[in-house]
């Protein structure tokens, strides 16, 4: 296919008086799905793919389901996968207004590896491909979600840090290992309102087309994790039907309080229903869906994963919101068993 190269630059919306330009998202801060059982999910994301299991808690509306928050050593913003293990959760199904794929971003020269990781461990559906110019690893997990492995070079956005270590017990090298999120995809039925909301009110640019494929790069330094956003246009009917294998929403990063305020503000003059701030113990949150159907979440950097347990112990024990904590016996009593 060939890859038409666009540029555009995002409308400033600065503010008239100070002459402020408004805050850009620096990418993705991360990413939540559905599951249908926690202790197969914790033992693909740490055993196989070597992320760390960097917080271990509960869904805040549902304490009887564990909430599993998979990244890289330090659990960085922009290297999170969390899901909602629902022992028993029928199958989702892929539609428009979804979050098609999470892409991990790995080093250069390190697909071969996962190619021989991924069929070691059972994984049938790994496909490469090659999309504006590179090559692309595309599997499933045992649940159905869609996930990718790109390469890239130091510097680039899902670069592991200096010191970053993999999940003990996985044995990835760290010459091999996930860094973070390169992006992910999203599908939806017409390109022009989520294109839209993207450049205009969230400061990416578009990069280049391939066929049905968009891609917008966040303004934002090339080493931070997640700057890419696919959007795929397609003809389907039929929307996302929630179920296990299918991602909830993708939470973009603001980097304070503030921040996110002029944000909420910003898509509610445009016309977008944005929930009250959530406090989500690690980070703050809202919470809206844009018009092609995707939920979106704003969510700030800090406070971070080592709030409540240091970082060479993150993801250690379990852990409860302060309003939880009186109830933790029956909390604990009533989660799945796991070792």
């Amino acid at each position: 296919m060939t890859v038409q190269s666009t540029t555009s630059t995002a409308p400033a919306e600065q503010t008239a008086a100070s002459g402020i330009t408004p805050d850009r998202i620096a990418g993705i801060h991360h990413i939540t799905a559905f599951a249908a059982t926690a202790k197969e999910n914790l033992a693909f994301y740490t055993n196989v793919l070597g992320l760390r299991l960097v917080k271990q808690t509960v869904n805040f509306d549902d304490p009887g389901t564990y909430h599993y928050y998979f990244g890289d050593y330090h659990g960085r913003p922009g290297s999170i996968l969390t899901f909602f293990p629902i022992e028993h959760a029928a199958p989702g199904r892929g539609g428009t207004g979804e979050v098609a794929a999470t892409t991990f971003a790995v080093p250069r020269g390190s697909l071969e590896f996962w190619r021989q990781r991924l069929a070691g461990a059972g994984v049938q559906d790994v496909v490469t491909e090659t999309r504006f110019g590179s090559e692309v690893l595309t599997f499933s997990d045992h649940d159905g979600t869609s996930l990718e492995l790109v390469e890239v070079t130091p510097g680039e956005s899902g670069t592991a840090p200096a010191g970053a270590t993999t999940s003990p017990s996985s044995g990835v090298p760290a010459g091999q290992a996930i860094g973070g999120f390169f992006g992910a995809t999203l599908r939806v039925r017409d390109i022009a309102d989520t294109g839209s909301l993207l450049t205009g009110t969230f400061g990416y640019e578009v990069q280049a087309t391939e066929g049905r494929r968009t891609r917008y790069v966040a303004a934002a330094p090339a080493s931070e994790a997640g700057r890419y956003l696919d959007v795929v246009t397609d003809g389907l009917n039929a929307r996302l039907q929630a179920g296990a294998g299918t991602v909830h929403h993708i939470a973009l990063r603001v980097s304070d309080d503030a921040s996110q305020q002029r944000f909420s503000d910003r898509l509610s003059r445009r016309g977008y229903q944005v929930t009250e701030q959530r406090d989500r113990s690690y980070f703050r949150s809202v919470y809206f869906r844009e018009r092609g159907g995707v939920l979106f979440e704003l969510a700030t950097d800090g406070p971070g994963f080592a709030t409540d347990e240091p970082v060479e112990a993150l993801g250690g024990a379990l852990k409860l919101p302060n309003w939880l904590e009186r109830g933790r016996r029956e909390i604990a009593a009533a989660l799945p068993a796991i070792s």
